[in-house]
């Protein structure tokens, strides 16, 4: 029997060693011509094809587009204006009255997205962290309660917005909760403070597993040793967590709070299907106002849509590199001390 599974896997193993003797000639003689940084390039290269084609080109193409004008959709058909795009989204009498603003929806959609960003990625990393904590606590079943809290990151955003719909709706589970309870029901996602409230919590709901298994990654990577040596000097938990824990958890906290951060200003799938905008334009944010203007409004400008997407891809640039270098000036600065 074994002789016979010995001469199964030379058989199966026979192609692989043809196929790498094949290519092991052409890859000897590269890296005798280019040394060790040229084999560095040929394993790089695939990924940097798939990166120029998917990211560099549409990028380029998207630059191109904002500096376009008119209703065609092939560049070729469009006539170049210049920065003319930009000084349309850009002109505003006051920027803290969108009303002042000859393209009042993008402002509008701007206020939105910086209220929304301000209070989810805040939220979203003080959920985390409990979580996290609570989490890394030997409780019962951890295993399960930790499966619990990832599960909605493997929803699509569609169907978180669905979901929630369904139970925030004016006939949908949450009222008739609260009707058999002798509550008076209350149309969630048709009042402005209560939907905008409702694009926060289910974003939240949504994502709040993914953040909170990279702040448990940070907390399991704590020394028990430095618990224990608080505990034997009779620390309060409060000044344990304030003194050890967090601080140690700053780069977690970090990556979090930049993804969070990243993922916010791009909000659109979840509260769009949740809300659809509404009621009014409480809760548009920046990715609808890109969508309705590109593709979605009768009047498309392509050019329009691709100048607020780079304007915004400009300042998620921005914020991520003052997040970068505080969080280093941060990290300088304890280790002077």
């Amino acid at each position: 029997m074994a002789g016979v599974l010995g001469r199964a896997a030379g058989v199966l193993a026979a192609p692989v060693a043809w196929a790498a003797a094949l290519v092991d000639r052409p890859m000897r003689a590269w890296q005798n011509a280019t040394g060790t940084n040229g084999m560095a390039a040929v394993f790089l290269a695939p990924n940097m094809l798939i990166f120029g084609v998917f990211v560099l080109f549409p990028l380029v193409i998207n630059i191109a587009y904002s500096m376009t004008g008119g209703t065609a959709l092939f560049l070729p058909d469009r006539t170049f204006v210049g920065a003319a795009q930009y000084e349309r989204l850009l002109s505003c009498a006051d920027y803290t009255d969108p009303k002042t603003c000859e393209e009042d929806q993008f402002w509008i959609a701007v206020r939105n997205t910086g209220v929304f960003v301000v209070f989810q990625v805040a939220l979203m990393t003080v959920v985390a962290v409990v979580t996290a904590l609570i989490l890394n606590r030997e409780i019962r079943g951890r295993s399960f309660w930790r499966a619990v809290f990832f599960f909605p990151v493997l929803l699509s955003p569609v169907v978180v917005g669905l979901i929630w719909r369904w139970i925030l709706q004016r006939d949908g589970l949450l009222n008739a909760a609260l009707f058999q309870l002798g509550f008076t029901p209350h149309v969630w996602l048709t009042d402005r403070f209560w939907a905008f409230a409702a694009a926060i919590g289910v974003s939240i709901w949504a994502h709040v597993g993914f953040y909170a298994l990279i702040v448990l990654a940070g907390l399991q990577a704590i020394p028990k040793d430095l618990y224990e040596a608080a505990e034997m000097d009779g620390t309060k938990p409060g000044r344990v967590f304030w003194r050890i824990t967090l601080p140690l958890l700053m780069p977690n906290l970090l990556v979090v709070i930049v993804l969070a951060l990243i993922r916010a200003v791009q909000i659109f799938d979840e509260v769009f299907v949740l809300t659809g905008g509404g009621p009014g334009t409480s809760t548009m944010f920046l990715t609808q106002y890109i969508y309705e203007v590109g593709f979605a409004s009768l009047l498309k400008n392509p050019g329009l849509a691709s100048a607020a997407s780079i304007l915004m891809g400009g300042v998620l640039v921005v914020l991520t590199l003052v997040q970068l270098a505080v969080a280093r000036r941060n990290e300088a600065k304890g280790k002077r001390q």
